[in-house]
């Protein structure tokens, strides 16, 4: 199966690269916007037309869409998430190579949850950002493409590779720094909120057997299980062998105080500042996985304590 990987040098995409190169079935292309790809296209300002001539030449039987951004405003988020999209849906349309397309959403189109809920494949999406907006397009923008595709909507990634500007990649540093400086006390911000972790080697086992499987539609992939930042915070104290004491912070950080959050501030108006999870999805989110499990035979692996020992170990490679 010759496989076309798009984005295999991001988060996501490196994983899914070793998961498919792994597979002596699949023969394996990268395209992307750095030197080290096999075929250097830069979706987000190429033409169709381009894409359309290399499908043909190429020829593949699954084509997988990892790229994308994730900070950014509205405009580079729309050109990179929702433009690009829309080049590889046109592309596909246009070649005879008739690939099955794998696109990787996110977990953020959904936007806020209720407490408690499971958020399934049928809720109406209401992304709280820019990100989760410039996403959900391009889920639309799949879904109505006429194409043999698959959508996985990805919750929260973690594991090796964690950006340091995300908030489990923000939590080590700081606690690294701590450890470092021989602080006795972690105070932190922004630890309340819940969230659906998800292992980034669990997500390329997904992606490779979305790759081989029928399955259309958008499917949920999560750990099916909500956990607190603050808890995660604890593992990762554990794991890293920090005996120190850890403070939950609701107030505007200091000199000692850390948000794990993206801080939100008001010069208009004094008091507590809220710490949102950078995700636009509220305080609480957890996938339903059952359509996962029922329809790609895949269920999760790895638990969240050894995704944070991997984050760990390369944060504290850095001391």
């Amino acid at each position: 199966m010759r496989v076309l990987l798009i984005g295999a040098n991001g988060y996501l995409g490196r994983f899914v690269a070793d998961r498919l190169l792994a597979d002596p079935a699949v023969q394996l292309t990268a395209l992307g916007r750095g030197d080290d790809a096999d075929v250097r296209f830069d979706l987000a300002s190429g033409s169709p037309g381009a894409l359309t001539r290399f499908l043909d030449a190429v020829h593949p039987g699954v084509v997988v869409n990892c790229a994308g951004a994730t900070r950014g405003g509205a405009r580079e988020l729309t050109r990179h998430n929702t433009v690009a999209v829309a080049t590889v849906c046109e592309a596909l349309r246009r070649s005879g190579c008739g690939a099955r397309l794998v696109q990787l959403g996110c977990g953020a189109e959904y936007g806020p949850s209720q407490p408690g809920s499971s958020t399934a494949e049928d809720a109406v999406p209401r992304p709280g950002g820019p990100y989760g907006v410039s996403k959900l397009a391009a889920t639309e923008l799949v879904l109505g493409s006429g194409l043999d595709a698959v959508v996985l909507r990805v919750f929260s990634p973690a594991g090796p590779g964690t950006p340091a500007g995300s908030p489990l990649g923000r939590l080590a540093e700081a606690m690294r720094r701590a450890m470092q400086s021989g602080d006795g006390e972690l105070k932190l911000g922004g630890l309340g909120a819940q969230r659906d972790f998800i292992d980034v080697r669990d997500v390329a086992r997904a992606v490779h057997a979305a790759s081989l499987s029928a399955a259309q539609g958008v499917i949920n992939i999560g750990s099916g299980r909500a956990v607190r930042l603050r808890d995660a915070a604890s593992i990762l104290a554990r794991v890293a062998g920090y005996g120190g004491a850890l403070h939950e912070l609701d107030g505007p950080p200091g000199p000692l105080r850390s948000s794990i959050g993206h801080p939100r501030t008001d010069p208009d108006h004094a008091g507590p500042v809220a710490y949102p999870y950078p995700d636009g999805c509220g305080s609480w989110q957890q996938a339903d996985v059952r359509t996962a499990r029922d329809r790609l035979g895949w269920r999760p692996r790895i638990n969240l304590e050894e995704s944070l020992a991997d984050i760990w170990m390369e944060a504290a490679c850095r001391i």
